[in-house]
């Protein structure tokens, strides 16, 4: 973790581009500064702000996997003036960086556990860094499983890596609008719940992915027999400073952007009701 003023941002290089889907790309970075990026560690789940100078600046998880230390990846989807101006970019461009921030996944402790990774749509992206870190420790855990849900077949994102994935772990996707190409699931993700063998008896469970999708997934998980500390949602909710002093990314008494963006079911459920997202608690 960087020990520098959290707010003054350092520059960094894009050194690759990828087009994964419409209006969604991922952005290999490394600092210009190399004793910086060589002491730039990050836990899966946490994020960074990135600012262009003469637009602005937005927080965007890290989905690279921590074990990849001479650079680190953002997967962007153009949504806003600043992600916009990112994906114009091009490689040689430099971008300003700093974090990382929040609490991510931890790792550690699930050491010697099953894991099941759900993902809705660009929620793939942070888990992305998970995922690719059991790859890169595959011994360190026990049976992985996927669960992926997006629009359509061309929105599926890291088809590379995805069949990467498949040699060592299980994959289950399904699309709500498939074409003709499509031979596998239809429907939500929730749908590959009634396909995919999911057990509660040492396993932990890391979604991302629209609000909506959560009161349905957590439900899942609790008819299974899931502890509610077993289930760790990574929450998507406009960040600004980073940091918890703007109060922008307030659930409760919690801030997202340092108390998470991940959390438990069980550190949301204790949220009163009346500060609690809807869309959040099943």
């Amino acid at each position: 973790m960087r020990k520098e003023n959290p707010y003054i941002p350092s520059p960094a290089t894009i050194i690759e581009i990828v087009d994964e889907a419409p209006k969604v790309k991922t952005f290999t970075l490394k600092f210009k500064n190399k004793k910086l990026q060589e002491k730039f560690m990050f836990t899966p789940g946490q994020f960074v702000q990135v600012s262009i100078p003469g637009v602005g600046e937005a927080p965007i998880s890290i989905s690279s996997s921590p074990t990849q230390k001479d650079s680190f990846k953002l997967c962007v989807r153009a949504v806003g003036n600043v992600t916009n101006a990112f994906h114009r970019l091009n490689v040689g461009d430099v971008v300003w960086v700093r974090g990382p921030y929040g609490k991510g996944f931890p790792m550690d402790q699930f050491k010697g556990k099953n894991l099941v990774f759900i993902a809705g749509g660009i929620g793939l992206a942070p888990l992305r860094s998970a995922i690719n870190m059991v790859m890169d420790l595959r011994n360190e855990y026990g049976d992985v499983k996927v669960l992926y849900g997006d629009r359509a077949p061309n929105f599926l994102l890291f088809t590379k890596e995805r069949e990467t994935w498949c040699k060592h772990c299980n994959v289950y996707m399904t699309v709500d609008t498939p074409d003709e190409t499509w031979k596998g699931h239809v429907g939500v993700v929730t749908k590959l719940f009634d396909v995919v063998e999911i057990t509660p008896t040492n396993t932990v469970a890391m979604m991302c992915g629209p609000p909506v999708m959560y009161r349905f997934v957590v439900k899942k998980l609790l008819d299974l027999g899931f502890p509610e500390d077993s289930i760790y949602l990574s929450l998507e909710r406009r960040m600004k400073c980073g940091v918890g002093n703007c109060r922008h990314c307030m659930v409760g008494s919690k801030f997202v952007c340092l108390d998470g963006p991940v959390f438990t079911f069980k550190e949301l459920k204790e949220i009163p009701e009346d500060e609690t997202p809807e869309a959040w608690i099943p």
